[in-house]
């Protein structure tokens, strides 16, 4: 019962997160026509609510809202394209990414001088981890699918052999051990054995002399009486 009531609060939030998800996406073309709704009296600064949105450099708040959305619609677009992809090269995703990231951080700075200027140094560093990590994926993928080379089947091939070749030493050596151990011991112990056995002690030569004569005696006595 408490398994079936996970499964359901699971399915749940799943199609929570995808219905907003989809109304996002489907809301798209608002957004990145939402500048044009600006009041064009709204030169230097934009009261809406309890939020003031000033011109932040730019001709107008108009202006600067153009920019702030031609960066966020395709950054939100890229980042819900790497979460739901399924494909092996969905890590190339991230350099995009870091380009309307960096590209972002940069309009909404107060330095309009420098948009689009030092990104692609940013991207650079990005470039040298992403791209490696996904070639490297496709080289596992090529060999596993196209060459027929399975490298953790192979690992786990290896590891089985290992561990059987331990447990063939080791038996070997606990065999040898015994071995050992009963030819060190047993045969003394089986010679001293045999020694107490056939080695006649004193005092049973003392008694079987005393019997012999005992028995002498008895004899002498009732042939003579």
């Amino acid at each position: 019962m408490i398994l079936i009531m996970a499964d359901k609060n699971k399915i749940r939030t799943k199609l929570i997160l995808e219905g907003l998800i989809a109304f996002f996406l489907a809301m798209i073309p608002l957004i990145f026509y939402f500048y044009k709704y600006i009041p064009a009296k709204s030169d230097a600064s934009w009261n809406i609510l309890w939020f003031e949105f000033t011109d932040n450099g730019y001709k107008d708040v108009a202006t600067a809202f153009y920019f702030y959305i031609g960066k966020f619609v395709p950054l939100s677009l890229l980042i819900i394209w790497f979460i739901t992809c399924k494909q092996w090269w969905y890590h190339v995703l991230l350099i995009p990414i870091a380009m309307y990231s960096f590209q972002l951080y940069s309009v909404l700075s107060e330095d309009i001088t420098k948009i689009d200027e030092n990104e692609i140094l940013y991207l650079l560093g990005v470039c040298m981890v992403v791209i490696p990590i996904v070639y490297f994926i496709r080289l596992k993928l090529v060999d596993k699918y196209v060459h027929g080379i399975d490298l953790e089947a192979m690992e786990a091939e290896l590891t089985a052999l290992k561990k059987k070749q331990a447990a063939r030493s080791s038996n070997a050596k606990l065999d040898k051990f015994i071995s050992s151990e009963v030819s060190e011991h047993s045969p003394k112990e089986d010679q001293a054995k045999f020694e107490k056995k056939d080695t006649p002690s004193p005092t049973n030569n003392i008694e079987s002399s005393f019997r012999e004569v005992q028995h002498k005696l008895n004899n002498w006595l009732n042939l003579k009486f």
